[in-house]
């Protein structure tokens, strides 16, 4: 699985052989199962996780065991709680596969080392942060901004593969409607 990883990160950069041998050597692969845990709240998040392969989802659980779904995360993304690595405290969030995942993970302090030591790296992830910083604030303003019919166009629209891959009550969490307004609402669309 590392080879899908270095396939991304040579479309992302120029990485010599040897910047590449470099990360592969931090790398630790893990295999999640399908509804297996990757963080749960309350751990602190101690990495960088890159998707090789199936999908993940990051959301909280409220007091009435609601769960509200902040991102999915596929093939060729990134997850994780950057609060939590970044500030040391434990994670408010969970983090588990929707179906059969694998992530490479690097460990926060290696992967900082190897960011300092590669130029590209640190580049590619500046460039991670600045893009995914704009889909946080288009997130946002989908979501304070549009009607439940909005959203779910904006959804089909941004992520068509995600309306046949994630299940429905998933869909429907992470755009703040309930599974049958987002019935409803597809309905109407056929």
């Amino acid at each position: 699985m590392f080879d899908l990883f270095e396939k991304y990160l040579l479309s992302k950069a120029a990485f010599t052989a040897g910047e590449l041998q470099q990360i592969e050597a931090a790398s630790v692969l893990r295999k999640l199962r399908k509804r297996q845990f990757l963080l749960q709240e309350g751990e602190v998040w101690a990495y960088y996780a890159f998707v090789a392969s199936g999908c993940l989802r990051t959301y909280t659980v409220d007091a009435k065991g609601a769960e509200h779904i902040l991102n999915f995360a596929v093939e060729n993304w990134w997850t994780g709680d950057l609060q939590s690595l970044e500030s040391g405290q434990p994670s408010g969030y969970n983090i588990d596969a929707v179906e059969d995942s694998t992530v490479v993970l690097i460990k926060h302090e290696q992967f900082e080392h190897l960011r300092q030591q590669i130029p590209a790296l640190h580049e590619m992830v500046n460039g991670l942060l600045h893009r995914s910083f704009l889909v946080a604030q288009a997130r946002i303003q989908t979501v304070i901004s549009y009607s439940a019919e909005e959203k779910y166009r904006a959804f089909l629209q941004q992520y068509p593969a995600f309306a046949l891959r994630i299940p429905q009550h998933m869909v429907a969490s992470y755009l703040g409607m309930t599974t049958e307004t987002l019935s409803r609402i597809r309905r109407n669309l056929v």
